[in-house]
């Protein structure tokens, strides 16, 4: 059957020519998620409206049309619907105008086409909540994906009873939680990207009430793919460029008698959580690794970002200020180089550069909820050596078979061992490659993603008994005022377990 489809994701912004992304902490990987995954719903013949905020602002002139669309795409829509002022605001600025504006909005739109879609996907706390708001006005089924929860930035932030309130006050979490808990309740399925998601995020005590993690008729298990149109083995238009720019890095920073050696990539972003440093110290203590092989840091905009780190946010010049110190204690310098790759066509540029010289990426972080990058790497050829807490540890392994290397991230011993396990032998590289590049294949494309969340809508809008749920509405997303405001004192019970 051929289905009419929206994507509710208020703070998405999205344009047909994706400008800003990676530019706002609003514009990141959630787009990429989405576009791709409207665009695969297309291509497989159904209609797909992605559905986000109209901005009207000089410094964002890209949002400001009603609806636009992909050049050489049928079948997907941008619809821009008003959500509060005109300009631009962070997501978390936008709670009040959505059960007002945007949802109002919405319906006029479909009003005024004479026809509803046939059911919703809803993305983030603010979609699922307009979602859910929507499917009290239309009877419309939705799936909720969260790409991230509350709970866990509240846990990373470390949330105390002395410091909620001015968490609070910036991020709007009182609001946001009790969006996220109306959400996974009203919602005819949670999709998620791996079963550690569902069992290990879901059941966090904020969401005690909300949904039951156990019960499986609530929750699909729907990995997120790779963009396969770029990340490929074929041969790209920036090759020859990033190849060029590679070798000029290895020539200025690697010692010439080493430079036939393969690279371990790490092109993490600079954050502590993606734990460079442990990569650094498993070279520092392993002779045999460091006889086998170099390190490459990727560093956006950069043209020498070891020389160049005072440039940096504080944060990321602290972490290369650290890696520098350890290479410098370590007698590193001639086997670490790092260069910039500005986006991911130039990413894949490099990944099938880097495949030439038998090399393999590196992703030890202390914690990665799915961890699409390394699948980004294996589907253009690179072997991937990952860390084993999170997503990766579904998407490497299946049924006793392995696709990449799982690491323990905190022991760099054992980064040493698994990086060695890839290099040790010619034979070992190409299974791992070609393990790899079968693995993104039959598993992670956006194909996949597509059918799966269409097989779970297609139950959604047959099922005879829909699930009911059993949270009502908080009046603020009704009628949002200071009276009716989502008190601190919800949050601080759910989160603490007891008023303080």
């Amino acid at each position: 059957m051929v289905m009419h489809l929206a994507c509710l994701n208020p703070h998405g912004n999205f344009d047909p020519h994706d400008s800003y992304w990676t530019q706002h902490p609003d514009f990141g990987g959630q787009l990429v998620y989405v576009k791709e995954l409207a665009l695969a719903i297309a291509r497989l013949g159904h209609r797909v409206d992605l559905i986000t905020r109209r901005i009207v602002d000089p410094a964002w002139p890209e949002f400001a049309a009603p609806l636009e669309s992909y050049p050489g795409v049928e079948g997907v829509r941008i619809v821009r619907i008003p959500c509060g002022p005109s300009h631009f605001l962070p997501k978390e600025e936008l709670w009040p105008y959505l059960g007002t504006d945007w949802v109002r909005g919405i319906l006029n739109f479909y009003r005024g086409e004479g026809k509803l879609p046939q059911a919703f996907t809803a993305h983030y706390a603010d979609g699922g909540l307009a979602a859910a708001l929507l499917r009290q006005e239309t009877n419309l089924p939705f799936t909720f994906t969260a790409h991230s929860l509350g709970a866990q930035k509240l846990d990373k932030l470390g949330a105390t009873p002395d410091n909620l309130r001015q968490l609070d006050a910036r991020y709007h979490f009182a609001r946001r939680i009790a969006a996220e808990r109306v959400s996974m309740n009203h919602a005819g399925r949670i999709v998620t990207s791996t079963q550690q998601e569902r069992r290990e995020q879901y059941s966090h005590p904020v969401y005690r009430g909300a949904v039951e993690v156990s019960d499986d008729r609530r929750f699909a298990v729907v990995p997120p793919g790779v963009n396969r149109r770029l990340f490929s083995p074929e041969p790209g238009a920036h090759d020859r460029r990033i190849g060029e720019r590679i070798e000029a890095a290895i020539v200025r920073d690697i010692a010439e008698e080493r430079r036939g050696l393969p690279l371990v990539v790490c092109s993490s972003r600079l954050e502590r959580k993606k734990n460079h440093l442990g990569l650094v110290q498993a070279f520092a203590r392993s002779k045999s690794l460091r006889a086998r092989a170099n390190l490459a840091l990727v560093v956006r905009g950069l043209s020498d970002p070891l020389r160049q780190r005072g440039q940096l946010s504080s944060e990321e010049r602290s972490i290369l200020d650290e890696i520098v110190a350890l290479v410098e204690e370590s007698g590193l310098w001639g086997m670490v180089t790092a260069f910039p790759l500005n986006s991911q066509a130039e990413l894949a540029a490099a990944y099938r550069h880097l495949a030439t010289r038998r090399s393999l990426f590196a992703l030890t972080s202390l914690y990665e909820p799915f961890g699409l990058a390394p699948l980004e790497a294996m589907s253009c050829g690179l072997p991937a050596v990952v860390t084993q807490n999170g997503g990766p540890g579904e998407s490497m392994r299946e049924a006793g078979q392995e696709f990449g290397v799982l690491v323990d991230p905190t022991d760099p011993a054992d980064i040493a061992r698994g990086l060695l396990q890839v290099l040790e032998t010619e034979e070992g590289w190409r299974r791992y490659r070609e393990a790899g590049m079968a693995r993104v294949r039959s598993r992670y494309t956006w194909e996949r993603t597509a059918e799966g969340y269409l097989a779970v809508i297609e139950q959604l809008v047959t099922e005879a008994h829909p699930f009911k749920p059993s949270l009502p509405i908080p009046l603020f997303f009704h009628q949002p005022r200071p009276a009716t405001d989502i008190p601190l004192e919800t949050l601080r019970r759910l989160y603490f377990g007891s008023p303080s």
